[in-house]
């Protein structure tokens, strides 16, 4: 059980340059129900980043610095399947799929496309 949530503590949730953290109450508690549904750990590698740190990765989205998106580990198919299921069941609609992390977030509930993606 983590400090901050049911599953998850700040330390991972907070961005990994600066330790400040901002995360979506609607999103956190999104993210808590996929975890429920998948039934296996999320593991978070990239959760909330300040815009400084954002940068510096290459990224120009908004939804890690707006506290709406999550990178979660994952490297086998086993795990895949059931994360991306517990996103979906979830209602997640952006979902980007990568070979180490599958990417979460709540942007289209601000106008974003709805979509999945690979990276």
């Amino acid at each position: 059980m983590g400090d901050y949530s049911l599953y998850f503590d700040r330390a991972e949730l907070a961005c990994s340059h600066c330790g400040k953290l901002f995360i979506d109450p609607a999103f956190l508690e999104k993210l808590e129900l996929a975890r429920t549904l998948a039934g296996i750990a999320f593991i978070i590698v990239s959760g909330f980043r300040c815009p400084e740190y954002n940068k510096a990765v290459g990224s120009t989205s908004q939804n890690h610095v707006s506290g709406r998106a999550v990178d979660i580990k994952c490297e086998r198919g086993s795990s895949r399947r059931l994360i991306l299921n517990g996103l979906m069941a979830a209602e997640f609609n952006r979902i980007g799929i990568h070979k180490t992390f599958i990417h979460a977030d709540t942007m289209d509930e601000l106008g974003a496309p709805k979509s999945y993606w690979m990276y």
